[in-house]
């Protein structure tokens, strides 16, 4: 069972639940009903609400929806593959890994975001069995949160996989650096990580610009500086497309150039 109190009514809670968390669910929704689909999200659609799809049909390119397809299925592989039994998502929104994957085993989850972000979720998907020991922790990630996580069970002896997914765009760079801190100090080795980056020219990407805030050109050199060693490969580069999104990306070494970044990460001992 999810471990937090629902309301009792879900729409109660929409209007504090950002509306690109919606939008990112829409898309996740359209995916899971194509024939050659990526992932499948059974709970996406009612998640998003039909505003949602509107918004996604009028405002985004079909390279931003491709983006979000190739980028949950990295991270839905990352996840799926990892021995680690305790999983932390960080910033979750409507993530919904936690009911839709067949969790083997004592797997304890554990998903941070905002309250009402989590009240809303949890209302709506309150008669869906998960398996695993869901925790759903209501906190602001930029002040202190990482004494609720340990209050909740988790272990920083034990391997964990963290997931920091359409996060860190959003931060400060002072805020990216504390947050990643955090994780490291939390983290023993071979712990994983899975984080996507943007790069410091797609800060000025429409129709996000003013809203993202941290652009990163090198994450090996971020996150080595935190402990940990990373492979990062650009959406398009073999192993990040999966046939939906096929442009090529401009080699690394080509400077001033918008890109988005996939990282999976290890500790180092």
């Amino acid at each position: 069972m999810s471990e937090i109190n629902p309301p009792s009514v879900a729409s109660d809670y929409s209007k504090f639940v950002p509306f690109t968390a919606r939008m990112m669910a829409a898309m996740r929704a359209r995916e899971s009903i194509k024939e050659d689909r990526l992932f499948d999200d059974p709970f996406a659609a009612i998640l998003a609400g039909e505003e949602a799809f509107q918004r996604v049909d009028l405002q985004l390119k079909k390279q931003d929806q491709a983006y979000i397809a190739v980028r949950t299925r990295f991270f839905d592989d990352l996840l799926s593959l990892t021995q680690a039994r305790q999983v932390v998502l960080l910033a979750s929104g409507l993530d919904t890994r936690a009911y839709r994957f067949p969790w083997i085993g004592e797997v304890e989850i554990y998903e941070l975001d905002h309250p009402e972000v989590l009240a809303y979720k949890a209302a709506l998907l309150k008669n869906i069995n998960v398996c695993c020991k869901h925790h759903l922790l209501g906190c602001d990630l930029t002040q202190s949160w990482e004494e609720k996580l340990l209050k909740a069970g988790y272990c920083p002896e034990s391997p964990s996989v963290w997931l920091i997914e359409g996060l860190l765009m959003y931060l400060s760079e002072a805020q990216v650096h504390t947050l990643l801190k955090s994780v490291s100090d939390l983290s023993t080795y071979d712990s994983e990580l899975g984080i996507d980056l943007i790069s410091v020219k797609s800060l000025e990407y429409e129709p996000y610009k003013g809203y993202f805030r941290f652009g990163c050109d090198t994450p090996e050199e971020l996150l080595s500086h935190y402990g940990w060693q990373s492979l990062v490969i650009q959406p398009g580069d073999e192993g990040a497309n999966f046939g939906r999104y096929i442009e090529l990306p401009p080699p690394r070494e080509v400077p001033n150039v918008m890109r988005a970044f996939l990282v999976k990460a290890k500790k180092k001992r």
